[in-house]
């Protein structure tokens, strides 16, 4: 399959985002109609509680999340994906708890706009990776790194393809009892997975097998509300997966009541999520795509999932 060329206009308008203030004062913009648009936030979320664990999704902007994962026993608190400093802020104070730290999955302004504000107010370092631009980076990262505050314990695992620098984080849930839990930012969504705006689909492929890797009953908090349209995609991808209808039915319920639809799990989206179901055959059939003799298997997987992103990238929706 031949690439298609990212027109100039987009790789004009990527650059600016990504690498001069500009992309700053858009963000600001975003941030400030979004905050008008939502005054109470895109969706109403409820915290994730286990024993002495608490996951607190922070929606931002129009869809976006952030995270803050609290030790209740210490009050102290690690922020992931800080996009907006506002909303963190009213976060932690309405907590009551300590800043140890900001995790940054990617350099994009809605994941890390809020880094540096944040950083300035609560003294607390940002952690990330070295590869990517991210603002306010204080402690760069490297694949497999442990980060460890009192309790929590992430595992940096470095996921590019959307980014070139992307990384997600597992929380180890031992501790508390709990699943593992994965803060996936832009990389797996519910049933989706974020564009390739700075990698090849052998890269991204490679970056969705590690956290399809992950034990089935890891719990993935993605880093936006896009599960919706996302479904709505898979079950014109394959429209006899029982998965897919059951999951589109309660997620169109959630989404009525502008309730969150986070978090799902590594093994429910092995059931329905596409972009974790290249080597599906019945996915492979319904694409029109057959493995060529004397072709890689991975070589191929890669074909499947740069179809399915390309389909997905002219669909009706944006993520």
């Amino acid at each position: 399959m031949a690439r298609a060329e990212k027109p100039l206009f987009f790789t004009l308008a990527y650059t600016l985002y990504t690498k001069t203030k500009l992309g700053y004062v858009y963000h600001k913009r975003q941030l400030k109609q979004a905050r008008e648009q939502f005054p109470g936030g895109h969706s109403t979320v409820k915290p994730v509680i286990f024993n002495g664990l608490m996951i607190s999704p922070v929606p931002i902007m129009t869809d976006n999340y952030g995270y803050m994962v609290t030790d209740l026993e210490s009050r102290t608190a690690v922020v992931l994906d800080a996009s907006d400093p506002q909303a963190i802020e009213v976060c932690i104070e309405q907590e009551g708890v300590t800043l140890e730290a900001i995790l940054a999955t990617h350099k994009h302004w809605d994941h890390s706009g809020g880094n540096q504000v944040l950083r300035k107010i609560y003294k607390c370092p940002v952690y990330g990776c070295p590869h990517d631009n991210i603002p306010g980076l204080t402690n760069p990262v490297a694949d497999g790194e442990e980060l460890r505050f009192g309790r929590l314990c992430f595992r940096a695992r470095f996921t590019p393809g959307h980014t070139v620098g992307h990384m997600v984080y597992v929380l180890d849930g031992q501790p508390f009892g709990a699943p593992d839990c994965l803060f996936s930012g832009d990389l797996l969504f519910l049933a989706g997975c974020g564009r390739m705006f700075e990698g090849t689909p052998e890269t991204m492929l490679s970056s969705l097998d590690i956290v399809s890797s992950l034990a089935d009953s890891t719990l993935l908090f993605p880093g936006h509300e896009c599960a919706l349209d996302n479904l709505s995609f898979a079950v014109e991808m394959e429209p006899d997966n029982p998965a897919i209808l059951q999951k589109l039915d309660w997620v169109a319920q959630q989404r009525r009541e502008k309730l969150s639809t986070c978090p799902s799990s590594i093994g429910e989206e092995k059931q329905y999520n596409p972009f974790l179901r290249t080597r599906s055959t019945a996915l492979q059939a319904v694409l029109g795509l057959v493995q060529p003799a004397g072709t890689e298997e991975s070589d191929f997987h890669a074909q499947v999932l740069e179809d399915l992103r390309h389909r997905k990238d002219s669909f009706k929706g944006k993520s």
